[in-house]
């Protein structure tokens, strides 16, 4: 058994499609999604319907909550909030519904999914650093939780101390929890503007983070188009 597992997808069907065409070809039998399906680009009502069709498990994103509430954005980012709210604007009364009764948490199979951290999911931290992880790890009772929300792969490992850099590949040692960023479909932030994604390999306990090249140059003619912020198109080129 495969899973692709997905996250921060942010409306970019480009990347999406991209990933989805990698997924089989990589042999993916199950898929799972961290959240984030919505906000900074174009088209939110695709990748809803996409996600939805495909995904077994999907959690809430601090981005789908916010598209899904009519909730005040004095805490986002001038950018963020715009397009959350033309966002809003996109989605019926459905597909907000759907997204706003998303979990912020899940079981699948044998691993956890989470957008931010297991023990606050619902104050949407961000994790960097493995001090940041460890108050995460107290709540992990699986042995490996995928999350995202910060768009960076970054893995956390937890023997008898914490360890964390960024991966390619990591063969699960039974023992050990493990708390992996999966990284960013739709608007990478690590410097690469290919989407990410993660295989799990569950017959084989293995982890591996593909990046995917894609044409973000669709991409961001849509955002242009729909009237978004210039700056969000200009990021994808960079992967910022």
């Amino acid at each position: 058994m495969k899973y692709a597992i997905l996250g921060d997808i942010h409306s970019n069907l480009e990347a999406l499609t991209a990933v989805l065409e990698d997924a089989k070809e990589q042999g993916v039998t199950h898929y799972a999604c961290v959240g984030d399906v919505v906000g900074y680009n174009a088209n939110p009502v695709e990748c809803i319907e996409t996600i939805r069709g495909i995904c077994s498990a999907v959690v809430r994103g601090n981005h789908d909550h916010y598209c899904s509430h009519d909730e005040d954005l004095n805490g986002f980012h001038p950018l963020a909030a715009d397009v959350v709210d033309w966002t809003r604007k996109q989605l019926s009364r459905e597909q907000r519904q759907y997204l706003g009764g998303l979990p912020y948490h899940a079981r699948v199979e044998t691993f956890t999914i989470v957008h931010s951290t297991l023990d606050t999911p619902e104050m949407w931290g961000y994790v960097f650093d493995k001090f940041e992880a460890e108050a995460n790890f107290a709540y992990q009772v699986t042995s490996v939780c995928f999350h995202g929300h910060t768009h960076v792969p970054l893995a956390f490992e937890k023997g008898d101390d914490i360890r964390c850099g960024l991966y390619a590949k990591i063969n699960i040692t039974l023992g050990k929890k493990y708390f992996i960023n999966v990284g960013s479909v739709g608007q990478p932030r690590d410097g690469d503007p290919r989407a990410a994604y993660v295989v799990f390999d569950m017959l084989k306990n293995q982890i591996e983070l593909r990046r995917i090249p894609y044409d973000f140059r669709i991409t961001q003619q849509k955002i242009l188009d729909a009237g978004l912020p210039s700056r969000v198109a200009a990021r994808l080129a960079v992967g910022r």
